[in-house]
């Protein structure tokens, strides 16, 4: 299911938000316009687990290369170690968030962002948003770290972050409705619970089916998991303390 919209309008310019986007965005085109720079890009600023666990250790991956000889195409393997970018460990944990692993990646991550990220800024206010974002990022990280402890693959991705504001948007809107679309031709208006509720399912099954897997999918199910938790925790103090702002009660009709 793919959002369109949602019924809730913002009361408030999302700056944060915004500027979180253009950041991504920067940085998905350094990496794309970078070439082989761009890989090392991700491996100096992707979150490679093993580096947390054991900083001592060389992060060392391997590659399948195809060679063309005269009998056919062969596969070869070799190890590569990736590229250090001099800074410590633990501010991969926010530089993972603004890079991606391909274009369906960039613009499936900001498209949720940009459906659901304006309204949770309305109720956290700028700063109160952006803390919560990178919060939300940083936890989504430990949760993939933890459950890939000794792993040496560069983690990226702003999923951990936008699950966050997904968990969060889940506390704040329970009453509101998103209108999504599912390919190729269905169109449908669904409660927000439901939608979100939808989407956690799924990366929790996946994630307890990936830990048992002997190969990785290459998707990082737990970060989508703690970073929702972490929105859900995040959300839930605000609506209880107070501290937020108002809630928008305005609802806007869905344009067939």
């Amino acid at each position: 299911m793919i959002p369109l919209r949602d019924n809730i309008p913002p009361h408030s310019f999302p700056f944060v938000n915004y500027t979180m986007i253009a950041l991504c965005s920067l940085a998905f085109f350094a990496q794309m316009s970078g070439g082989e720079k761009g890989e090392s890009i991700v491996e100096k600023f992707g979150m490679v687990p093993l580096r947390l666990s054991r900083p001592n250790e060389a992060a060392i991956i391997t590659i399948q290369e195809a060679i063309q000889t005269p009998a056919g195409v062969m596969v070869r393997e070799r190890e590569h170690e990736l590229a250090t970018s001099g800074f410590p460990a633990w501010t991969t944990l926010f530089t993972c968030m603004f890079l991606h692993g391909g274009l369906m990646h960039f613009l499936g991550n900001m498209w949720f962002l940009h459906i659901f990220g304006d309204n949770v800024e309305d109720r956290f206010g700028h700063v109160g948003y952006a803390v919560m974002y990178l919060g939300t990022g940083v936890v989504a990280g430990l949760s993939h770290l933890f459950t890939n402890l000794y792993s040496p693959i560069p983690t990226i991705g702003a999923s951990g972050a936008i699950a966050g504001v997904m968990g969060a948007y889940l506390v704040l809107y329970p009453h509101s409705k998103v209108q999504a679309f599912m390919p190729p031709i269905f169109r449908f208006v669904v409660p927000a619970p439901i939608f979100l509720g939808i989407w956690f399912l799924m990366q929790t099954v996946n994630g307890v089916s990936a830990m048992g897997a002997s190969a990785s999918t290459g998707v990082a199910w737990w970060a989508h998991i703690g970073g929702f938790v972490a929105g859900v925790i995040a959300a839930v103090v605000i609506r209880n303390t107070g501290i937020g702002r108002p809630e928008v009660t305005e609802r806007r009709s869905f344009v067939s």
